[in-house]
């Protein structure tokens, strides 16, 4: 699938800013700039973390088995039911598997409010299957005779055990909550119960057949069209991958035996690093940890992903501005008024970083209108945009470079042929807008991967298809042929 972002627009020669502006941006451009000996040095501790997720329990990287056993032909057909929890919308998708890596779509979204996010689970599970209700009457299916399967992508760190005989991918239980969700009653309990109680209480035709992590349905959806894929990856707004590993290097596998030699990890690798012994963080970085829901946790993620780039380039810029580095003191500026927009959390969103990256204009034209309308500071200097930008530019940098770092950390691990190389799907708002995100990946991956001569063809990096929405209907199918495997109907 296409990529619709545009690529950045560097900025040429010095910010051309006061001494003190100039001294400034050379001191965060040494702390955000990671070197390529410093970044070997991350790529080589994700790996050794992933060996020591694969072997133990209550690893950093937690490396979970998602039960999702074997690879996909892209000859598989069927109708199956997904849904996609994992960020700030809700989506039900009605997938249609045609056959030859085709299928088609129907689906609605709905918005999750900040009070489901953080309230009981109960009423998010309650609002959830009020979705699913409302959009199978208006596909005509809420009469059917037989319960519907659903794949549930549920985009949060969630254990998956084998606790009886059979296949457990429809059972895990919730870690913690990320991405801002914190609802009580959840942790330690089993999302899907939760839900299919819900469904059961409102008499919704549908069976949650299969739980899926979206970093495990991405790499599904993208493998129906490409089977050569073994990598995805979700850069959005959280961050985390998954990949096909062979079961012999599972040590702490304990399920017994499997369907098949392969089985896709849930790697949860936005928790790589908590104890912060290699990641290049920043005071900036530390206040966004602090302030966040879950300080201390999802260190990785708080520096790779579309929820907190914003934050951390917002710091950049309130440090300067409290040091009357930027923005005054002076005549024509109205500090209070730029101070009180500034100081509002998140409120500097990626979005914005985007904007400013794509601006090619010679006086920034599109960067002051930016800070003009979202965050009310006007009569911007030209200079004062430059500094902004190249702020934009680091903190958007260090996050592909990090992103690159653990692709490369996983390449490295499953020992991919430098010739015939792998398929890696990639979903998230991150890597299909934000401008260069993709071409930065790859320059880290250029470094970190030198028997690679060209890595570009040999790490094929792509936008998935509706992942998390078509994968969990293909992790529902996956789901289902396992169950025939081992009833022995199949082969």
């Amino acid at each position: 699938m296409v990529r619709r972002t545009s690529e950045a627009v560097p900025l040429k020669g010095p910010i051309d800013g006061s001494a003190e502006q100039n001294a400034y941006i050379e001191k965060i451009t040494k702390q955000f700039t990671i070197s390529p000996k410093y970044l070997n040095a991350i790529c080589n501790h994700f790996m050794a973390e992933m060996d020591k997720g694969l072997n133990a329990e209550g690893q950093t990287l937690a490396m979970i088995p998602s039960y999702v056993e074997g690879r996909l032909t892209g000859q598989e057909k069927g109708s199956f039911l997904a849904l996609d929890l994992g960020g700030t919308n809700l989506r039900v998708v009605l997938v249609t598997l045609l056959g030859d890596g085709k299928y088609k779509t129907k689906s609605s979204k709905s918005r999750i409010t900040e009070e489901l996010k953080t309230g009981p689970m109960r009423n998010l599970c309650d609002y959830i299957a009020d979705c699913v209700d409302e959009f199978l009457t208006e596909e005509g299916l809420g009469d059917v005779d037989s319960d519907l399967h659903l794949g549930y992508t549920f985009s949060f760190p969630v254990l998956q055990s084998k606790a009886t005989c059979t296949s457990q991918i429809n059972r895990g239980i919730l870690k913690s909550w990320t991405k801002g969700f914190n609802c009580s009653g959840a942790v330690n309990k089993d999302p899907v119960m939760l839900l299919q109680d819900a469904l059961l209480r409102k008499n919704v035709p549908v069976k949650v057949a299969a739980l899926v992590n979206d970093a495990v349905g991405t790499l599904l959806s993208n493998a129906y069209e490409k089977p050569a894929t073994a990598i995805g990856l979700i850069l959005g707004t959280g961050s985390n991958g998954g990949y096909i590993e062979k079961m012999e290097r599972i040590g702490k596998w304990k399920g017994g035996e499997t369907s098949a030699d392969e089985m896709i990890i849930n790697m949860e690798f936005g928790a790589f690093d908590n104890e912060r012994a290699i990641l290049p963080t920043t005071q900036y970085d530390n206040k966004v940890d602090r302030q966040s829901i879950n300080p201390g946790f999802q260190i990785f993620e708080k520096m790779v992903s579309g929820m907190y780039l914003g934050e951390i380039t917002r710091n950049v810029i309130l440090d300067m501005m409290d040091r009357e580095i930027l923005f005054g003191p002076g005549e024509t500026y109205d500090c209070k008024s730029w101070s009180k927009e500034m100081s509002g959390h998140y409120a500097f969103e990626t979005s914005h970083m985007s904007a400013i990256e794509a601006d090619g204009t010679p006086d920034l034209t599109r960067t002051k209108e930016v800070l003009y309308l979202n965050m009310n500071l006007h009569d911007l200097t030209t200079a004062e945009g430059r500094v902004i930008k190249r702020v934009c530019e680091l903190v958007g940098t260090r996050a592909a470079h990090l992103a690159g770092a653990a692709i490369a950390g996983i390449v490295k691990h499953c020992q991919v042929d430098p010739v015939t190389g792998i398929d890696v799907g990639i979903d998230g708002s991150l890597y299909e807008f934000y401008p260069s995100f993709e071409t930065r990946i790859y320059e880290a991956l250029a470094i970190l991967l030198p028997d690679h001569q060209d890595v570009r063809k040999t790490v094929r990096l792509g936008l998935a298809k509706d992942g998390s929405g078509v994968g969990a209907a293909l992790t529902a199918c996956v789901a289902s042929e396992m169950e025939h495997r081992k009833k022995g109907t199949m082969a």
